[in-house]
């Protein structure tokens, strides 16, 4: 194997000290032949994001730039979009989708933003006609209140096997190609996304109405919860526009539907 370590070129001339990050970045599949290496260091500077990591092995390997396309990036093993800020410590890997991509169906839980633009581009293949990407996001209000941010706890494993449950489902039901869906845990700030699903199909209609079902579903049986935080409280979402009892600030409240 081959390694690295070394700055980016518009370091050449400047202090050390001007670059607070140092990123451990990999090479995978056809990127390990375009660079010839498999992984080095990088140092690179306070509040760089991944676009700049792009870009500069875009520059450096001008034949990576034209196969931009045909490649993923992950930060800390979660696929992530060129906007994602980076940070000291950081592992980065540049690699072409798992399996060739387009064959293989994806159902996770992550801790990390939704890439959704890049897991659609993951998951369409030649043959599709028609690809429908759902994002539920984090909305400011909620039952007359104004949400400051949401917390999101999932039952992991057995979330995962809903989700393969309800893939297995809409297949059977639709004829669509490919199906997707990912879930965010953690705290999400108001505009973020917390879910996405992605079906692929040859016609427009049916990946609509899997989608429909899938986002349906995925709330009825997937255990996943979710904490609304609000001046003054916070309470536990209970199924579609409800919400649980909960303590505000030491008095109860008993929460009601939309």
């Amino acid at each position: 194997m081959r390694r690295a370590e070394r700055g980016p070129p518009w370091a050449e001339g400047c202090s050390a000290l001007s670059f607070g990050m140092k990123i451990k970045v990999l090479f995978f599949g056809f990127a390990q032949d375009l660079t010839g290496f498999d992984q080095e260091q990088l140092d690179l500077p306070e509040g760089e994001s991944l676009d700049g990591l792009w870009r500069h092995y875009e520059s450096r390997f001008p034949r990576l730039r034209e196969l931009s396309q045909s490649l993923l990036a992950a930060v800390n093993e979660e696929v992530a979009e060129r906007s994602w800020p980076l940070r000291d410590g950081d592992e980065v890997a540049f690699m072409p989708p798992v399996s060739g991509g387009a064959s293989e169906d994806f159902y996770r839980i992550t801790r990390g933003v939704i890439p959704t633009a890049e897991l659609v581009r993951q998951l369409k293949a030649p043959e599709d006609g028609a690809v429908v990407a759902f994002e539920g996001i984090v909305r400011d209000h909620s039952h007359g209140r104004k949400t400051l941010y949401l917390e999101y706890t999932a039952y992991e494993p057995m979330a995962i096997r809903k989700m393969e449950e309800i893939g297995q489902e809409i297949k059977r039901k639709y004829a669509i190609d490919r199906v997707g869906m990912i879930h965010r845990v953690g705290r999400l700030e108001i505009g973020e996304t917390s879910v996405a699903i992605v079906v692929t199909s040859e016609h427009r209609r049916v990946a609509f109405e899997a989608c429909h079902y899938a986002i349906d579903r995925l709330k009825q049986i997937v255990p996943i919860w979710k904490k609304e935080y609000f001046e003054g409280g916070a309470v536990w979402a209970e199924g579609e526009g409800q919400s649980l009892a909960v303590a505000i600030r030491g008095t109860e409240t008993q929460g009601s539907s939309e």
